[in-house]
């Protein structure tokens, strides 16, 4: 290909959203002369859906963000109207931050952090090709008749690729939010060897504010007694602008019920595949037909803007039946509409065609996160950008790639379940996909991946140094746990708080384990702490409390571990192995698993082919 190029980039990355924005930022923090290819500058950083970041699951994927030195919880932190921790009541490893961020702040200072970042260039265009020669990527053209040069290129397309919104019968070719669409990149993947295939999503209404009855709705505040997202950062977030608690009702669904007919989604009007853990009211309606009542969560889009986002209500309903359909919810019945709701189909493509880094198998320096690979959500999309990012440097640099994996993040937990299991559907990632999910927990994320971070390049000195006192003071309250605690002293408290007392001397490590004792009751009543800071006795805590099921949980990480440090070569040709059934030969030819790890959490893949191939590699 006699290519003329433009100008010479090391990695183009194309796509400005959550995965573009930590691509692009990683790729040019390691050193990396980096070009950022966006449709429109006002979808960097864009909140297409709801304005918040984090929730179950999606906050443990913001702390692994930060801790390896990425972009999302600084700049959620610069924004939040509310922070709040999420299952508070239940164990540490299901509790996950949530912020409310101010939307047009959040585009404001990712934006702002991208034009200020040095080796970043961005560029307003329409990536059009992916130039490839021998297997391996060369570079780019853009629909503005541009060609650019690059070792390698990161994908991170959204849900702009051939993207329709779709509401009743009205069809608009685009993406989100008045956005254009990609119209051109899906043909230019195909020719490269992707399979790609349809996906869809969808958005509520945005309302305003002054419209709606708040003394119908349930007022949530946000918590004001914990830190926010980074690492970095040691406030708390005193003024906060609250949320509102409502819910849908019998005369509700029967608009619903009554006007299916009209319904994109039940008159085969849309094609794509919609999220199930996130669907829209209409499908909620039909699938749990014995519900009297779905929850909505009306959340502000900015501390500048009078528009509500109704959580729960998406749907691609006509605006006349979405008008019915809104106005019957107590508190709504004046409600003013400023954007209907829509649905969004996009091209994604499958994510077995991807190594555990997130390039693409084919094709030699091409990479892909965020919904391009059939995942949905802004954490999800932030979390493969980083990795994407980071791995794409490692190809310009001529070394090893960076793998991260199920026992040391949820990063790779989603990475692994993409690559490794695909998806029929948008994939949402939730504390329950993750088998070791007490080590994962979301406050000791930069303990597993700060150290990871540094030695990749991405954690400066500032952050390095922060993890390092942090870990110094950790040290230092076990060491105070460890002192020795007599019955006359302690006893009294035991009391007070319904605890049986002790005859003999103990420690107080061993006081810590009993139910209702706390660390901070502990350092509050006794001083044993020595002015340590409340995260380090909060950590502290978690792991006294733990012990037991954490070194539990060890055990089997270490077993899990055997199976995944056995490496297979991805040049075998399955389909010779003897023994291997039908369906295992097929699936293993396909995915090309890098370990016997990898390989038995493969669909279709039994023990008893795992057995085969500990066999085979044995000879």
């Amino acid at each position: 290909m006699s290519e003329i190029f433009n100008d010479n980039f090391d990695i183009i990355v194309v796509g400005g959203g959550h995965a573009g924005c930590e691509a692009s930022l990683a790729c040019s923090r390691l050193g990396a002369k980096t070009l950022l290819i966006v449709l429109d500058k006002d979808t960097v950083g864009y909140m297409p859906c709801n304005p918040s970041i984090g929730g179950t699951g999606k906050g443990h994927l913001v702390r692994e963000i930060d801790a390896l030195g990425g972009e999302m919880g600084i700049n959620t932190d610069k924004t939040m109207l509310q922070i709040k921790m999420l299952n508070r009541g239940k164990g540490a490893a299901v509790q996950s931050l949530r912020a409310q961020s101010d939307m047009y702040l959040y585009h404001e200072e990712m934006l702002k952090t991208i034009v200020n970042q040095p080796n970043l260039t961005l560029l307003e265009d329409e990536a059009t090709d992916i130039l490839a020669e021998n297997g391996k990527v060369i570079g780019v053209k853009t629909k503005g008749g541009k060609a650019f040069s690059c070792t390698a290129v990161v994908l991170c397309c959204g849900v702009y690729l051939n993207s329709i919104t779709i509401t009743g019968d009205e069809k608009r070719v685009g993406g989100p939010a008045s956005f254009g669409n990609a119209s051109s990149l899906t043909d230019s993947l195909i020719k490269l060897g992707f399979d790609v295939k349809r996906f869809k999503t969808g958005t509520p209404a945005r309302i305003k504010k002054d419209s709606i009855d708040y003394s119908k709705f349930q007022k949530e505040e946000g918590d004001c007694t914990i830190l926010p997202f980074s690492f970095m950062n040691d406030f708390y977030l005193e003024e906060q602008i609250p949320c509102y608690l409502g819910y849908t009702n019998q005369n509700t669904h029967d608009i619903i019920r009554a006007n299916l007919d009209r319904s994109p989604l039940y008159a085969g009007v849309i094609k794509g595949v919609g999220p199930r853990y996130c669907p829209s009211i209409e499908d909620k309606v039909v699938r749990f037909p014995q519900r009297d009542r779905h929850q909505i969560f009306l959340e502000p889009l900015s501390a500048t803007s009078d528009l509500i986002y109704v959580q729960g209500m998406s749907s691609s309903m006509p605006k006349d039946v979405q008008e019915l359909m809104y106005r019957s919810i107590e508190g709504f019945e004046n409600v003013e509409f400023v954007h209907y709701a829509y649905a969004i189909e996009y091209d994604c493509i499958n994510p077995l065609d991807l190594t555990l880094s997130l390039e693409f198998k084919k094709c030699e320096g091409i990479f892909t996160a965020g919904q391009i690979n059939g995942s949905s959500g802004y954490e999800e999309a932030a979390a493969q950008g980083l990795l994407a990012g980071i791995n794409a440097v490692l190809k310009w640099k001529k070394l090893p790639p960076l793998y991260l994996t199920r026992d040391n993040s949820y990063i790779g937990v989603l990475v692994d379940d993409l690559c490794t299991k695909g998806t029929n559907e948008p994939y949402r990632m939730m504390t329950a996909r993750a088998e070791h999910r007490l080590n994962l927990r979301q406050d000791n994320a930069d303990l597993r991946l700060t150290p990871i971070g540094r030695k990749i390049g991405l954690v400066d000195d500032a952050r390095w140094n922060k993890f390092t006192k942090m870990q110094e003071e950790l040290e230092r309250a076990k060491m105070a746990l460890k002192k020795g605690v007599s019955p006359k002293v302690i006893n009294e408290y035991l009391l007070e708080i319904g605890e049986t007392p002790i005859d003999n001397g103990s420690t107080f490590e061993n006081v810590l384990k009993r139910p209702k004792v706390s660390a901070k009751d502990l350092e509050e009543r006794f001083h044993i702490f020595d002015g340590l800071s409340p995260l380090t006795i909060e950590r502290v805590q978690t792991l006294v409390k733990y012990e037991g099921y954490l070194a539990k949980e060890e055990l089997e990480i270490e077993k899990a571990k055997k199976l995944d440090d056995k490496l297979l070569p991805l040049d075998i040709d399955y389909s010779q192995i003897l023994g291997l059934r039908l369906e295992a030969r097929q699936k293993l030819n396909k995915i090309r698993p890098a370990s016997l790890g990898q390989a038995s959490r493969i669909s279709g893949v039994s023990p008893a082919d795992i057995t085969v191939l500990m066999l085979y590699l044995k000879g």
